[in-house]
């Protein structure tokens, strides 16, 4: 019939639903995905099991010898039914996986390439980056500098054509827990491009980025950032002489550890650096982690609330490690990483010829209100920051140490009045 056309008509007027586009992922994280839900949903069949066991067994034995046909039958039953249920919550997520990654290839972007994707893998490698690493698992992250959000191959040649201009000063920036190297420019539209560029517009820094799987022991970061950072000072296109340090949270005690093990083993970068920043750095301690150390602790005394405390259990050794701020491998080997409440930290000599530095955050303006006492930055307290306790001392100087008030934990990372403070310290 003359006039018509197939397909359906459009409605004018109305705008076209957008596309939802995910991150794009290669073949080998599709099917590690699906491994992983498959493990974790398992997980979640076992600890029902494990519940349903524990209150079970409390009737039996409330019941005494003459239940206990009743419970050889309940028991087999119970385990058998639990046991398909687990197999089959397991197998349809890693089906689906295996599915889906037949349809990829493993030569286009990793999920770590795309904004989206890195801030996934930041959060799963936080909180159990140091199974994925065991597991040998393509989620895991690896440490790398990286500058405008790309890896940094630290070969001179590539170095020169990255930086045509290198000078003789490097700043690098050490994110926290759970973050990636774009966290730096946090609000960049409101609070300013952020403290790398404003250093290279100020003072003449190259900034250069970390990102690192926040789930390993922060030792194990330590000592390789130590590794990578000596790379780095061998490729760099000049002589470097003078290296600053930034560390947000957990980054401030990467770059202790860092400095420590960098020293030890005779680095020769650690001759070059000139300062170290540690922002709301937990040297003491975090409160949450504590708090769910004690919390696990509490439920594992009891049967039918363990399966519970073995799920809190699952966080990683980088979370574990802020408990009380441990940066060197004898601060958690050969101990139970879930001991109730137990400080085993050793405050390490800070680097000598290099200046360290602490900023703490307050939510009330000033730092003695009780509110400011009590939260702190919402994460981390005013002694823990300044690594000044009562048992223990990080060995900040009065003078390089800085408050301010009225910021979150995360205002740190981007915002002018830490970084004016940063500059001065510089300057002086």
């Amino acid at each position: 019939m003359a006039g018509l056309t197939t397909g359906k008509p459009e409605r004018p007027g109305l705008p076209s639903a957008p596309a939802i586009r995910f991150p794009a992922m290669r073949s080998s994280e599709m099917r590690a995905i699906g491994e992983l839900a498959g493990r974790t949903l398992a997980g979640a069949g076992t600890m029902v099991r494990d519940l349903h066991m524990a209150v079970s067994g409390r009737a039996f034995n409330a019941v005494g010898p003459g239940g206990a046909p009743a419970r050889v039958v309940h028991d087999g039953v119970a385990q058998t039914l639990y046991g398909g249920v687990r197999t089959a919550l397991a197998a349809l997520p890693r089906g689906a996986g295996s599915a889906v990654a037949r349809s990829a290839h493993d030569e286009g972007p990793a999920l770590a390439q795309s904004p989206r994707g890195s801030l996934a893998l930041a959060a799963l490698n936080a909180y159990m980056g140091d199974a994925l690493v065991a597991g040998d698992s393509p989620l895991a992250l690896a440490m790398t500098l990286r500058h405008r959000g790309s890896d940094l191959p630290l070969q001179p040649k590539a170095l020169s054509r990255a930086f045509p201009d290198a000078g003789p000063r490097v700043a690098i920036f050490v994110h926290g827990l759970g973050e990636t190297d774009a966290s730096w420019r946090l609000r960049a539209d409101a609070q300013g491009p952020g403290y790398g560029a404003c250093l290279r517009r100020d003072l003449g820094h190259t900034p250069l980025e970390l990102r690192y799987n926040t789930g390993l022991h922060i030792s194990d970061n330590g000592r390789s950032l130590a590794a990578l950072v000596e790379e780095l000072h061998e490729a760099w296109p000049v002589a470097i002489e003078e290296i600053v340090i930034v560390g947000h949270s957990m980054g401030g005690l990467v770059a202790r550890s860092a400095c420590h093990y960098g020293s030890a083993e005779a680095h020769a970068w650690t001759s070059a650096v000139r300062h170290v920043f540690c922002l709301g750095s937990p040297h003491l301690g975090a409160p949450l982690e504590k708090s769910v150390n004690a919390l696990g602790w509490a439920l594992g005394r009891v049967p039918e609330t363990r399966p519970l405390a073995n799920l809190l259990g699952v966080r990683s050794a980088g979370i574990k490690d802020l408990r009380y701020g441990a940066c060197v491998e004898e601060d958690w080997c050969d101990c139970d990483p879930d001991e109730l409440l137990t400080d085993r930290c050793h405050d390490v000599p800070l680097l000598p010829g290099a200046h360290f530095y602490f900023v703490a955050a307050t939510l009330s303006r000033r730092r003695g209100d009780p509110l400011g006492a009590i939260l702190g930055d919402l994460l981390v307290r005013v002694p823990s920051a300044s690594g000044e306790g009562r048992k223990r001392k990080v060995g900040f100087a009065i003078e390089d140490g800085h408050h301010v008030g009225g910021l979150t934990h995360f205002d740190l990372l981007n915002h002018p009045a830490v970084y004016d403070q940063i500059r001065a310290w510089i300057e002086r």
